[in-house]
């Protein structure tokens, strides 16, 4: 095998193929029969642009007519053009889903990964994405890691599902969607009604939960017969301010999580200053930022050891 046919052999069973950058993906009318034998005739020894790496051919529309996606190498990077001298036909029609979606980034993995998976594609089909800007893109064979991200409502997003969405959007790093656990705050207070609340701090929603609300950081000057909603730091808290422990209803999303076998992020207000790995959860601290999400989401795909 020579090699060039070596730098592209085997791409056809890669999951979660994206090409970034993705000028590499040229789009191409194809009047011939959408099979691999023909598709590789028509490709062999034509021309290429030195930095198309992937050819999207379509039978008359890329929005509406047949689609097939095919890797190709060229016998040089260096001139302008260059004879293709290898095809990877990584799919044909009957795997390949065109979806225009303005709202996708096709500079992004874990963007094109969710757009499958909003469109029903996984495991062996491929999706052809025209997305923001109009530019094109695809994703072969969309695996991406599945990161389940418990958290307190309010605030409305949910603060850390609203980072990780955030650090996904422009971070370098493999597919990953992530789905959203929600702890209602309101239906905890529900669950162990009460005449009386305090909660930690004031959010949007929280002053509905019913009952009379005192919120614990303003540090209420009349210890009141409340049911607090809150960690175990909130408690600390409590106990320093007024010197015992009232009623309290479980917000912790590390202590309502338990242990998990599929790989969560949450936050606990114990820690302070940085992240840590119990089991399958990645835990942040409750004042986490951007930065620390990032680090976070970097480790938990370096120790999962993710191929994708």
């Amino acid at each position: 095998m020579d090699k060039a046919q070596g730098s592209i052999a085997g791409l056809r069973n890669q999951r979660n193929l994206v090409p970034l950058p993705y000028r590499q993906v040229s789009v191409q009318p194809y009047a011939g029969a959408m099979t691999q034998q023909a598709i590789t005739q028509h490709l062999m020894g034509r021309e290429a642009y030195r930095r198309t790496n992937f050819i999207v051919l379509h039978g008359g529309s890329v929005a509406s007519g047949a689609l097939a996606v095919v890797a190709v190498e060229r016998r040089s990077d260096e001139p302008l053009f260059s004879p293709i001298i290898a095809v990877e036909v990584l799919s044909l029609p009957e795997t390949t889903t065109f979806v225009h979606d303005a709202a996708t980034d096709c500079a992004n993995r874990s963007a094109l990964a969710l757009c499958a998976r909003q469109n029903g594609v996984t495991g062996q089909g491929t999706v052809v994405v025209q997305g923001r800007y109009d530019h094109i893109n695809f994703i072969h064979h969309p695996d991406p890691l599945v990161l389940r991200i418990v958290e307190v409502a309010p605030p409305e997003p949910p603060k850390l599902f609203d980072l990780v969405r955030h650090v996904l959007s422009y971070a370098d790093l493999p597919a990953i969607v992530v789905e959203l656990e929600r702890i209602e705050i309101a239906e905890l207070a529900r669950k162990t009604p009460a005449e009386e609340y305090l909660v930690p701090c004031r959010s949007g929603g929280l002053d509905q939960i019913g009952g009379h609300v005192s919120f614990l950081d303003e540090r209420p000057a009349e210890r009141r017969a409340w049911t607090l909603i809150g960690c175990e730091r909130s408690l600390q808290f409590h106990r320093h301010y007024y010197g015992d422990e009232p009623p309290r209803i479980e917000m912790c999303p590390r202590r309502i999580a338990g242990n998990r076998s599929e790989l969560t992020m949450l936050k606990c207000c114990l820690l302070e200053f940085d992240i840590e790995r119990d089991g399958q959860t990645m835990v942040v601290p409750w004042g986490t930022d951007l930065a620390m999400v990032e680090r976070a989401l970097r480790q938990l795909v370096d120790e999962v050891g993710h191929d994708r």
